[in-house]
């Protein structure tokens, strides 16, 4: 079943985004990061991602972190796993939305993920740990205070202030990683998701793009040396691919076997469905990318931190009016 693309406005506001960013990349870093990462709709794929990978969260590294899932992104030779990890939200009241990558012209597209004062649709995929496909059930915001649910979260020896429980469906029978097309997730967003995609968005913050260079750079995590299950499949820190901290993937199940090898043969295509020779393509596809940050420093601003008040704009951050609906019977007390 051929599921419509339900965000191509969102994804025109991304061109437009890209279109008017002209400014080079300034950092290094930066400037190595894959041909996908964060740069909007604009690479498709002629074969569909391997199956999200099963793994542990790793402990939080303190309080005010915010789970952010892991998931395959594509680079200059394939797919690659990007771990899962705890990162800080660029503001106060902002949740994230995993990026997916969904069905859309007879090839697969990926969409970014961004934060928001809710959280938009994300293709029904299950990444697990509270994104069980629809909204975030990990926790939710009070004012500047975050509010975890106990079991969606593993706290380790982190003292965590605002604790609550509530039942999450932690069923991982399906581990389908796009929306859209043969075998993949029928998901239609809601109302709700539809109205969060309107909302001004921020995009991902320093720590989760340097997560995804980090997995670029690291021949471990593309699937066609892993084979589906990387030895990395979650961090407590980004970057720390590592020592402590660091979660292996469980093993892959036998029925995903075919889909990770039909993977491991992706290649990128080009708007006419011809394959794309990423080597020679590599420096003007690289322009196309835009750092997040140049949308304060443009302004004269400096990229914001927690607490700061957001420059207007496109993708200013914004706090939310009012604090989320809290769910029932919540109880919080402190959790060493």
């Amino acid at each position: 079943m051929n599921v419509p693309n339900p965000l191509n406005r969102r994804a025109s506001r991304c061109v437009r985004l890209l279109q008017g960013l002209a400014a080079p990349l300034t950092a290094a870093i930066l400037m190595a990061l894959p041909t996908t990462s964060f740069a909007g709709v604009f690479l498709s794929v002629n074969v569909a991602p391997p199956p999200i990978p099963v793994y542990e969260q790793p402990p939080i590294p303190d309080d005010g972190y915010i789970w952010t899932p892991g998931y395959w992104a594509y680079g200059d030779d394939g797919y690659f796993w990007v771990p899962g990890t705890w990162v800080q939200p660029p503001g106060d009241g902002l949740l994230w939305t995993p990026g997916y990558w969904g069905w859309s012209g007879g090839y697969y597209v990926f969409y970014d993920g961004y934060w928001g004062p809710h959280v938009g649709f994300y293709g029904g995929i299950n990444y697990g740990w509270g994104y069980g496909g629809f909204g975030y059930e990990g926790g939710y915001w009070d004012h500047r205070h975050f509010h975890y649910n106990r079991n969606s979260n593993n706290f380790g020896g982190a003292h965590v202030t605002n604790v609550y429980n509530r039942p999450v469906n932690n069923n991982t029978a399906s581990h389908v990683s796009f929306n859209g097309g043969a075998g993949g997730t029928g998901a239609a967003p809601t109302p709700q998701e539809n109205q969060a995609a309107h909302e001004q968005h921020a995009p991902p913050v320093d720590d989760q793009r340097l997560q995804v260079a980090a997995a670029s750079h690291d021949r471990a995590m593309y699937a066609s040396e892993n084979h589906g299950a990387p030895a990395v499949a979650a961090t407590a820190r980004p970057g720390g691919f590592r020592g402590e901290g660091v979660v292996q993937a469980h093993p892959v199940r036998a029925e995903d076997r075919e889909a990770v090898s039909r993977a491991e043969q992706a290649r990128p295509v080009d708007s006419s469905g011809r394959p794309i020779n990423t080597n020679s393509n590599r420096a003007s596809m690289r322009g196309n990318q835009y750092d997040p940050r140049q949308t304060y420093q443009r302004q004269g601003n400096a990229y914001p931190t927690r607490g700061a008040v957001p420059p207007q704009g496109q993708h200013a951050m914004v706090q939310p009016k009012r604090a989320p609906t809290a769910p029932e019977k919540v109880e919080d007390k402190d959790h060493k």
